[in-house]
């Protein structure tokens, strides 16, 4: 953080010839080869060696008319994993730069880790100046910029959320200050810990895995549980309406839980994408993936989602008008970037490949390893490209693993340190020069840019005014929030209002009335927040219980559930009676009230518990919501969205789960893999012996005691036990060697 770089000199002239390159005409795409139908071939036996960044551009397949330019590559950034610029349209960086430097993840947790910010100074889209912005941090995975220097920052093995902050205006922070302090440590593995750090529309930070979210307030994050926890694990994207986006790698799951705002409650349909969805079309062999064989097709390439994370809804301007709203998702395993097309069909979204057996993105570079996606200030999509050999944790590259002789007999491991952040560009839409100015701008500036085209503007400008605090500017938000033609501006000056506390009755009201859906749902759910000031609020929005939007009708229904007046539950009562064809509505309220009830039934057994009973059962169920329920399903009964197979065994009732104790001890110890009572599943069962015995113990007792298992406790000594007892054992089980042992 504090001191300057001598090699800076020697990345600057490297930019000069990237410079260079860049301002040239595109790469040519080295040529794809198709058969009779069309489909392009299969590459059997491509070059695993690491490209220049101008050959690896060449070697990725895009759409007709759209191309890459390159922002930045190594040595200015190194294994980058997120980017993010602030308003004044810098770029921070985050680089791992310590993850997987060969095959057994040796020095991961070293302190060596930086975040850049990087700056355009020409306008030619190619990054020209770096600053070290922060450095001895820990894998940092999540960063928001917030005004004037202050980034926050989350790294991994934390649970703190920090703000680090430059002062003195050199582009380096010299404090660091705890925005949410939660000092206990995270020993998850680095694959099942938090991501994200959204700003949203409705002013609320939102993550991945934590069950919270947070709403700043005075230089703090002030954290908000969500009932139902939030999904896993790689990834959060939003839309122009405030719908989140979540995946689940672990689950191999490409997208989950965008039916509703996670602050209700999770909700997903079987049915909102087909199994057809889950299938990817890589244009190279792919054969380092941990799923072994059974996640091969005959030619050797990936044939379902395993890595899914990075996802974005592009919600800029310089692309072609039919790809905003689309869901971009990266499967860096497959070397390729999924489009998604996103349909509202009565409240109900779903899903669908954007093309037919092939992807938006797809590259022959075996080191191309997409691991973010973004809607940046100049409108444009951008990429990175980790440029990473391993793309898998150590957990999963053992000695006994399918992964470790692929990746070594391809010589994966020995692409370390590298990493490029692409621009996607179409032909004839030419992205703009003039960088943002925004955190030097006056507000009333700042609320006319709620009225432009690109989504990362509107979201800069909401987020910046509410940052401000400025009241000055809530005449002309109101009047924007009313009278304005562009449905997205009015969107945003209801929530900016809403953030700064100055949304009024007379305001509120009229915008239930306005024409538009989209704009009536925003105030709907804008109302939760109103109707704790204004006690009238509840009847107003009672007038649209008949609205003609099936969105409206949804979020009135969830505006009021947890509310707990009479006149919430008859609000509900209606709209689930008169509305009963309705895909989304009953079957939200009662995903949501079994919930509830299997809570409840949960405290009353931990309720009959002995104290040190209760504390283990307590505490695993929290590891279960945030690592365990990623593979096994919330309700231990799998993960079954798409049509596809499940993950992982399921739990609930499982005979291995409620006999002795010795087996699942040594699963969670050491690890399982194989197949398991005839039945092969795609992922291994990683090891979770880097935890203590409680942490074993607890996870342990809460699924033998929930999920309609009634098995004894397993308690720390129990663990500790059989941990002495295999003492140096390095290799996951199979179930075969644990029947075995126990001589069963």
């Amino acid at each position: 953080m504090r001191r300057n770089h001598k090699w800076l000199l020697g990345i600057l002239c490297t930019t000069a010839v990237l410079l260079y390159t860049c301002k040239a005409k595109y790469p040519v795409q080295f040529p794809v080869q198709r058969d009779a139908t069309g489909k392009i071939l299969v590459n059997p036996h491509p070059d695993p060696g690491p490209k220049s960044p101008v050959d690896e551009i060449r070697s990725i397949y895009l759409p007709k008319g759209y191309h890459l330019q390159l922002v930045a590559s190594e040595p200015l950034v190194s294994q980058p994993v997120a980017i993010a610029w602030d308003g004044d349209g810098r770029m921070y960086v985050a680089e791992m730069t310590t993850y997987m430097k060969n095959v057994n993840g040796t020095g991961q947790r070293s302190n060596t880790c930086r975040i850049k910010l990087l700056e355009d100074t020409n306008g030619d889209g190619v990054m020209d100046k770096i600053t070290i912005f922060a450095d001895s941090l820990v894998l940092p995975r999540m960063i928001l910029p917030l005004d004037h220097g202050r980034l926050l920052v989350d790294e991994t093995y934390s649970n703190h959320i920090y703000c680090f902050q430059d002062t003195d205006g050199d582009g380096k922070a010299d404090t660091k200050t705890i925005y949410y302090n939660n000092p206990a440590p995270n020993t998850s593995n680095l694959e099942h810990q938090k991501s994200g750090l959204i700003w949203n529309l409705d002013n609320r930070i939102y993550v991945t895995y934590d069950p919270l979210r947070y709403t700043y307030s005075n230089n703090h994050l002030i954290a908000d549980s969500l009932i139902q926890g939030s999904p896993p694990q790689w990834g959060l994207a939003n839309d122009n309406y405030g719908r989140l986006f979540f995946s689940s790698a672990g689950s191999e799951v490409p997208a989950l839980d965008f039916q509703q705002n996670l602050h209700y409650g999770t909700l997903d349909f079987k049915d909102q994408y087909t199994d057809e969805f889950n299938a990817v079309w890589p244009i190279i062999a792919t054969p380092d993936v941990q799923g072994g064989v059974h996640r091969l097709r005959e030619d050797s390439t990936l044939n379902h989602f395993t890595a899914c994370n990075g996802q974005s809804i592009y919600r800029g301007d310089k692309l072609p008008l039919d790809a905003q709203g689309d869901l971009y998702i990266c499967e860096p395993v497959g070397r390729l970037i999924r489009r998604a097309k996103v349909t509202d069909n009565q409240g109900k979204i779903t899903l669908q490949n954007a093309y037919d057996k092939q992807e938006f993105l797809a590259s022959s570079d075996m080191n191309f390893r997409p691991v973010n996606t973004v809607t940046g200030p100049d409108g444009c999509m951008y990429i990175v490209d980790m440029y990473h050999g391993i793309i898998q944790e150590s957990e999963w590259t053992k000695a006994d693993s399918y992964l470790r002789p692929q990746i070594m007999r391809l010589g994966l491991d020995k692409n370390v340190g590298r990493g490029r952040i692409f621009r996607v560009v179409y032909d004839g839409m030419k992205p703009p020069k003039v960088r943002p100015h925004m955190l030097e701008e006056p507000s009333a500036q700042l609320v006319t840019y709620l009225n432009s085209p690109n989504g990362w503007w509107r979201d800069n400008a909401q987020k910046l005014l509410v940052l401000r605090g400025d009241k000055s500017v809530v005449p002309a938000l109101k009047a924007m929030a009313l009278t304005s033609p562009n449905q997205l501006a009015r969107i945003h000056a209801l929530w900016t209002l809403n953030g700064l506390g100055e949304m009024d009755a007379a305001t509120f009201a009229s915008a239930l009335k306005d024409a538009d859906a989209q704009v009536r749902k925003t105030t709907v759910w804008i109302g939760e927040d109103f109707m704790k000031k204004n006690d009238q609020a509840i009847d107003v929005l009672s007038m649209l219980k008949d609205d003609p939007s099936a969105d409206v009708r949804f979020q009135l229904l969830l505006t009021m559930r947890f509310v707990n007046t009479d006149k919430s539950k008859a609000l509900i009562a209606y709209l689930i009676d008169h509305y009963s064809s309705d895909p989304v509505l009953a079957y939200s309220q009662k995903s949501y009230e079994d919930g509830i009830k299997a809570l409840a039934d949960q405290q009353k057994r931990e309720a009959m518990m002995h104290e040190l009973e209760r504390n283990l059962v307590v505490q695993g169920a929290g590891i279960f919501k945030q690592l365990c329920a990623t593979c096994h399903g919330a309700d231990a009964k799998g993960i079954r969205i798409g049509g596809k197979d499940i993950p992982a065994p399921v739990l609930a009732g499982n005979i291995d789960v409620n006999a002795g104790k010795e087996k699942l001890i040594k699963i969670l110890l050491y690890g399982l893999h194989g197949p398991i009572r005839g039945k092969t599943y795609p992922d291994v069962m990683p090891a979770l012996g880097s935890n203590d015995n409680n942490y074993i113990a607890s996870v342990l007792s809460y699924i033998r005691s929930d999920f309609g298992n009634k098995a004894p406790i397993i308690y720390p000594e129990d663990v500790e036990k059989i941990r002495q007892a295999t003492k140096g054992r390095t290799e996951s089980w199979t179930m075969d060697e644990l029947n075995a042992a126990i001589g069963k």
